[in-house]
């Protein structure tokens, strides 16, 4: 049986992860907004919200380019501005794929997060819920579901260190990288499934099966690539099965 050597990578980027700045985008202003979750936890919250069907760096660019088009990404100030502004800003500036659907995505947010979190995200995840409750919350909002509420959940729990009552419910999230690393490993055949990912991780690591997302993505953006992989200096590379 495998060693699991990416288990042990996992957990020990999750030890040292503690009060380092998450770098989402080539960005140092944006990331700095993104990484505020005292001032601006919304901020965090929307660009979740907005990645899909786009690449991720563009995505989690929204809320930044919002707040320099608003000079301002208060709560109180983004509540204030209509859904009709909202898609204007979208299609005028290209912030998406789908700008009328994702600027109403956008919209409604704001009013939940106003409304049902008093105007303040960060209480999705604070007082240390479980898992599935911070999932669950993210699943409430428009445009959610799983993919986006248990990445949101995992950079929380991972990258952030926000503490949660458990990580049970905090999936793998099985994009083209992390399927194709799983895959090329071993751990899962070639014609494996979605639900056969997300069950694996969780049989390798059932503490936390989303431990080993961003090392799973890691390495098939810097080695484990589509064609031409780099199988010498992959960090996995003693124990990889090489099922190319």
């Amino acid at each position: 049986m495998k060693s699991n050597k990416i288990i042990e990578i996992s957990k020990k980027r999750f030890e040292n992860s503690k009060d380092q700045i998450v770098n989402f985008v080539d960005n140092e202003k944006a990331n700095t907004l993104l990484n505020d979750l005292e001032n601006y936890p919304h901020a965090f919250v929307l660009a979740c919200l907005m990645d899909r069907q786009i690449k991720s760096e563009k995505a989690w660019m929204i809320p930044f380019y919002i707040y320099e088009i608003l000079g301002d990404f208060r709560i109180e100030k983004l509540s204030e501005i209509k859904l009709e502004t909202y898609t204007k800003i979208f299609n005028e500036h290209k912030l998406h794929r789908f700008n009328d659907i994702m600027a109403k995505i956008f919209y409604c947010a704001i009013l939940d997060i106003k409304n049902k979190y008093k105007g303040d995200a960060s209480l999705i995840w604070n007082n240390k819920p479980s898992s599935a409750t911070v999932v669950y919350r993210f699943l409430e909002f428009k445009g959610s579901g799983i993919k986006i509420a248990t990445m949101a959940a995992n950079i929380l729990a991972r990258q952030f260190r926000i503490p949660f009552s458990d990580y049970y419910s905090i999936d793998i999230s099985p994009d083209v990288h992390v399927k194709r690393v799983l895959k090329r490993m071993g751990f899962v055949p070639d014609d494996a499934s979605n639900e056969m990912i997300v069950y694996k991780a969780r049989e390798l690591y059932p503490e936390f099966p989303g431990i080993i997302d961003f090392s799973c993505w890691e390495i098939g953006r810097k080695w484990c690539k589509p064609t031409i992989p780099d199988c010498e200096n992959c960090i996995v590379n003693d124990e990889c099965a090489k099922s190319l």
